[in-house]
């Protein structure tokens, strides 16, 4: 049964290009088995988020982290009645448009692409479910519906107005002419669950591989704010239990934790609220899924914690250097030489004037996994007899 203010898959605001729908699935789990049998997705497995791919088979990608984000998307959905599918299709979009190298290589591709309207993420995964993705017979991208789409442009919040010097992302501006997006309002309560779902998910797991990596130990938690709640808990239960059991059951407490303020947070407002619809929901004025002011300060100390001892840790410096390194290349090389793009991109590249070329570029650097990268850096730039 779902709540009063969740997305009715029977009252979808539809797709933009009309198409019969499934007599056995929803709209929104056709939107979620679009975007997992999606090209996009697949190559998540082998973009990263901190460590590049070859540093370790235990260390979470994209792809692993998007299939965790959407679990407990799920399980914070049904918990408050909320509709499933579509939350879990916002979660396992959520990062379609990331680039090769983690955060560094978007950072790089927004600063080379400046000139030609920027790069952000989010934006980007938005040109590939709507553009990129070219599967069907009758529509580029996946066609899915307005809430999705919405969802995946608006989990974070409003996009309007705009900040002081901010603009909309070119895809994020092309949707809402097409298909208005309501840019001025919050999203979906489910895309709400997905947005601090991704939250509870890297920051959980990023301390996991943080310890796995060595940048730090369990004592070093100890002082965090509810982190060190839980593993005192943890091991004050169970006395010389090994670390790595230790580390697992500290996660999964802290996990749960965070999942049971959020539920108590947002059933508190959404009870204040009385929404009627799921419009409500999105006029409401502020976020109707929320951690409660304790938890959200914790997690913000997480957040710097790890920043400070994992993000910039000099190791990482280090693979950051080289990432950063190869984007600029492979982005100039291809930019002054499109001629050595592969065929079905370079027909395009060279009958476009430079700003479309620039995209084009993002789009295919983007698009790459952070093995492909490498291995399309060392066939342009090392000199090697091929046979």
């Amino acid at each position: 049964m779902l709540a009063p203010h969740a997305c009715d898959p029977a009252t979808t605001r539809g797709r933009l290009f009309a198409e019969p729908e499934s007599a056995s699935r929803s709209v929104y789990q056709r939107d979620r088995d679009r975007i997992i049998h999606s090209g996009a997705f697949r190559r998540l497995k082998h973009k990263t988020q901190v460590f590049v791919y070859h540093e370790g088979d235990y260390y979470r990608t994209r792809l692993t982290h998007s299939i965790e984000v959407a679990q407990i998307t799920r399980s914070i959905c049904r918990t408050l009645a909320l509709n499933e599918d579509l939350g879990e299709a916002v979660a396992l979009a959520h990062d379609l448009g990331h680039t090769p190298f983690g955060h560094t290589g978007e950072d790089v591709l927004d600063r080379l692409m400046q000139p030609y309207g920027g790069f952000r993420h989010n934006d980007q995964t938005l040109r590939v479910l709507t553009v990129l993705e070219q599967r069907y017979a009758l529509f580029d991208g996946l066609n899915l519906t307005w809430e999705t789409l919405e969802g995946v442009a608006k989990h974070n919040g409003p996009l309007l107005p705009l900040a002081e010097g901010q603009a909309l992302g070119p895809n994020v501006a092309r949707i809402d002419r097409e298909f208005p997006l309501e840019l001025d309002r919050y999203a979906s309560a489910e895309a709400q669950v997905a947005a601090l779902s991704d939250d509870i998910a890297y920051n959980n797991h990023d301390i996991d591989d943080g310890l796995r990596a060595g940048f730090f130990t369990i004592d070093d938690l100890l002082e965090l704010p509810l982190v060190g709640a839980v593993f005192h808990e943890v091991l004050t239960a169970h006395p010389g239990l090994e670390d790595r059991r230790t580390v697992h059951e500290g996660i999964r407490r802290l996990i749960d934790r965070m999942v049971g303020d959020l539920v108590a947070e947002s059933g508190s407002r959404i009870a204040a609220l009385r929404p009627a619809s799921a419009d409500d929901i999105r006029g409401a004025g502020r976020p109707m899924i929320a951690f409660s002011a304790e938890v959200e300060r914790a997690s913000q100390t997480v957040r710097r914690f790890l920043f400070e001892r994992m993000y910039r840790h000099y190791l990482v410096n280090r693979e950051r250097a080289k990432a950063t390194r190869i984007v600029e290349d492979l982005f100039g090389h291809f930019l002054a030489r499109p001629d050595t793009l592969p065929t079905e991109w370079r027909h395009v590249a060279e009958s476009v004037e430079e700003t479309e070329r620039a995209r084009l570029i993002a789009d295919y650097i983007a698009g790459m996994t952070d093995r492909y990268a490498l291995v399309e850096h060392d066939r342009l730039f090392t000199m090697k007899v091929r046979f």
